[in-house]
């Protein structure tokens, strides 16, 4: 019986040393003394020339697929903004046409600033003079370059007045735009939408 556990605990260390044998050096042996040894001490210039290639060339793949995908949702959240602010703009120049808000005479109707649609105006028709606000805060431009500047300033505004081809400010904000000089992905420039 003693020796049938020999045996069994010697197959057992058997099976442990070819398992850990490539991991842990064999005892009585110098490391470099045989072929088999050679290939435990580390990767050869030729395994890490090779894999420095294959990571390089998945970084070429995958940094430009990056960048498009951080174009792609840069411009989705333009539209989105370009559209709440657009909104916004429409429904304070409804409110002006159907007389809710006080306005001069030969007054357009449209807001005078963005901070106007945030801020909000009091109802000409409401006893109380409730409020009036047609946006909760200004989106901020995604593609602007100053980080610190205020959403309302990262617009580029259009007056009521100025052209659509050549939009300037004036005394109303009739429309919005994106100061950005770069093309979307569709081929059309960023300030055009």
């Amino acid at each position: 019986m003693l020796t049938q556990r020999w045996r069994v605990a010697g197959r057992q260390r058997l099976v442990y040393s070819r398992l850990l044998g490539a991991v842990t050096p064999r005892v009585g042996r110098k490391h470099g003394s045989g072929p088999a040894d050679h290939g435990s001490l580390g990767f050869t210039l030729l395994e890490l020339l090779i894999t420095v290639a294959i990571i390089s060339l998945v970084a070429t793949v995958a940094l430009p697929l990056a960048e498009l995908t951080v174009q792609r949702g840069k411009e989705l959240e333009l539209k989105r903004s370009l559209r709440q602010i657009r909104d916004g703009i429409d429904a304070y120049k409804r409110a002006a046409d159907e007389g809710r808000v006080e306005r001069k005479t030969g007054a357009s109707g449209y807001p005078p600033s963005l901070k106007a649609l945030v801020e909000g105006i009091p109802d000409a028709r409401s006893p109380e003079a409730a409020k009036m606000v047609f946006l909760r805060r200004v989106p901020r431009d995604p593609f602007h370059r100053d980080a610190s500047a205020p959403p309302e300033q990262t617009w580029g505004l259009r007056s009521h007045a100025s052209p659509a081809d050549y939009p300037r400010e004036g005394e109303d904000v009739f429309d919005v735009y994106s100061t950005s000089r770069s093309l979307g992905l569709n081929g059309v420039p960023i300030k055009e939408w």
